[in-house]
């Protein structure tokens, strides 16, 4: 249970372990926040305790079950359950009257949105936003190519990165940076379909790679 405590570190209550808090759980760990996590999946939570041992499995979203947690203690609260709107409009209304200092829902659509910001939470549009994001990135690098072909699995084609020119596919490790996999190469018309890890990447190679929109987004993000 997380109790009032003098702290300098924001502390976040995260509601939800779908692709998206696991997403936000994973990325405010990397920042060495203070995070409790909760949600009726107990295998999610399991998983989910490789970034914080704050993860509590929860079988109600009512007010006291939540209480019982300590998540009003924290500074900021993430609703991120997306599929079930009632469920996320009743855990907001009892984070926002907890009194809670900061409330962030995650919304599916404009209605749900306009729904909990009247309950007194910020509303964020995570697809909304990834597609706006990635249309961008898409836009400013240089992707020749992008086929969707699940909500986590894409295939890019893009040229080369000038920042990768002169390094090894194993130096800069697409797998453990980006989350992407390179599934050939391409250069002067020819195609290597099996990548060597000690294949220094040339000028004009082009890359097809396999992998989530969001590592596509930190590859763009990262080589500009």
């Amino acid at each position: 249970m997380f109790g009032k405590q003098k702290k300098e570190v924001t502390t976040y209550g995260i509601v939800g372990l779908g692709r998206f808090g696991f997403a936000l759980t994973e990325e405010l760990a990397e920042a060495d926040a203070e995070i409790m996590v909760l949600d009726k999946d107990e295998d999610k939570i399991r998983k989910i305790r490789e970034f914080t041992e704050n993860a509590l499995v929860v079988n109600s979203l009512e007010k006291e079950v939540l209480l019982d947690t300590g998540i009003q203690n924290c500074d900021v609260a993430i609703v991120c359950i997306g599929t079930h709107m009632e469920a996320s409009i009743l855990t907001t209304l009892n984070l926002v009257g907890m009194g809670i200092p900061k409330v962030i829902a995650k919304a599916t659509s404009p209605e749900h949105g306009e729904i909990l910001k009247r309950l007194g939470a910020e509303v964020v549009y995570p697809e909304q936003d990834m597609a706006v994001r990635l249309a961008n990135c898409l836009e400013s690098s240089g992707v020749i190519d992008f086929i969707k072909l699940s909500e986590k699995i894409n295939i890019s084609k893009l040229t080369i990165p000038y920042v990768l020119v002169g390094k090894s596919v194993q130096e800069v490790n697409f797998r453990a940076r980006f989350g992407l996999n390179i599934i050939a190469i391409e250069n002067n018309n020819e195609v290597m379909e099996y990548v060597d890890p000690d294949y220094i990447f040339r000028e004009d190679d082009v890359l097809i790679i396999s992998g989530s929109s969001e590592g596509v987004i930190k590859l763009t993000e990262w080589q500009g």
